[in-house]
């Protein structure tokens, strides 16, 4: 980052997430139109629960990205439209299963499906809404779109099972905590935006640009999540504070706490790492603040923003290249 240029969270004015939804309104609803229909089972449990999942907020961030990334390189075809709910389908299976996984019990401030329905049913639909996807982009005719996907998906898995091995475990570092936010999360950010340029039939050099960005992206809106599980009030965030302790979650901010802290106050995040105790949270939180840990983890977000503004250089200039650039500045300013 240039040393007299500002972090993407310290710009002078909030951004206007609305602002830039608006960008793609008129294909969102045409996205959401498709997700609907997608949804259509004879199964009713599929129906209620797809339903209720896909109706139950959230940002539709990563279609969004996939859009605004096509509109930015010439439109939106139909074969965006059905990569776009493809993408918001997969990232809804992985919410099902981290939320069985994590023992869950809020989403978006509202009970998750498995509080609802139970694990056994939050799997099985979650299983739905991966085939479902696969089944939609087989409709795309496209070989690279669906080596893409495949390759993406298997990422998520291996992120998933890494963060499962990585978790009660204080002894993480930073490295391997970065490689499971890269392949859970940033990953389908980062196939989001190469979709959109796929379809465009870019160049290679775009492409891989494109890619980048959301790689970036994903992983300063994770950093920033993470974050927030220390500084956010609970109405905001969309589930319970201090879950990421609870589950015994080495993030960021606690494996700079650690490191950072005087003996004795490692040895509490230590302990709370291992038995996943929310009871320890006050203290926990007490020594993150002290020791700057959210501070760190912002910076370290407001990098990852800059790379993925610095990787849209390759765009032409236009209104879809600065919402695609002020989304990553609003990834790293936001509060939920």
């Amino acid at each position: 980052m240039a040393a007299n240029s500002p972090s993407p969270s310290n710009v002078s004015t909030p951004i206007d997430f609305d602002s830039i939804k608006n960008l793609t309104d008129t294909e969102a609803r045409a996205v959401d139109q498709l997700i609907i229909n997608e949804l259509s089972s004879d199964v009713v449990l599929i129906n209620q629960m797809g339903h209720y999942i896909v109706g139950n907020g959230g940002k539709r961030l990563r279609p969004m990205l996939l859009l605004l990334a096509a509109k930015a390189l010439g439109g939106v075809s139909d074969n965006h439209l059905i990569l776009a709910a493809v993408i918001e389908f997969i990232h809804t299976a992985t919410l099902l299963h981290d939320d069985v996984v994590d023992e869950s019990d809020l989403r978006r401030g509202k009970e998750s499906a498995n509080a609802v329905w139970g694990n056994a049913a939050s799997v099985l639909v979650g299983d739905y809404l991966y085939s479902s996807a696969f089944e939609m982009m087989v409709r795309t005719g496209n070989m690279r779109v669906m080596e893409i996907l495949s390759k993406t998906t298997t990422a998520i898995a291996e992120g998933e099972v890494l963060q499962l091995l990585n978790c009660n475990n204080p002894e993480t570092t930073e490295a391997k905590y970065l490689e499971v936010i890269a392949r859970k999360t940033a990953i389908l950010f980062s196939a989001a935006t190469r979709l959109g340029a796929v379809l465009a039939n870019t160049d290679a050099d775009i492409e891989e640009n494109l890619a980048r960005y959301g790689q970036h992206l994903g992983i300063a809106f994770q950093l920033i999540d993470d974050a927030l599980d220390y500084k956010a009030n609970q109405e905001d965030l969309g589930k319970n504070l201090g879950d990421d302790l609870a589950e015994g979650k080495p993030t960021l901010p606690l494996i700079y706490a650690i490191q950072n802290g005087t003996p004795s106050e490692a040895e509490i995040i230590i302990a709370a790492i291992q038995n996943g105790d929310r009871e320890a949270f006050n203290a926990v939180y007490d020594i993150v603040q002290r020791t700057q840990a959210i501070t760190y983890t912002e910076q370290r977000a407001d990098e990852e923003a800059q790379k993925a503004i610095d990787a849209l250089a390759c765009l032409p200039e236009s209104e879809y290249k600065q919402a695609l650039t002020l989304l990553a500045k609003f990834s790293v300013q936001r509060n939920y």
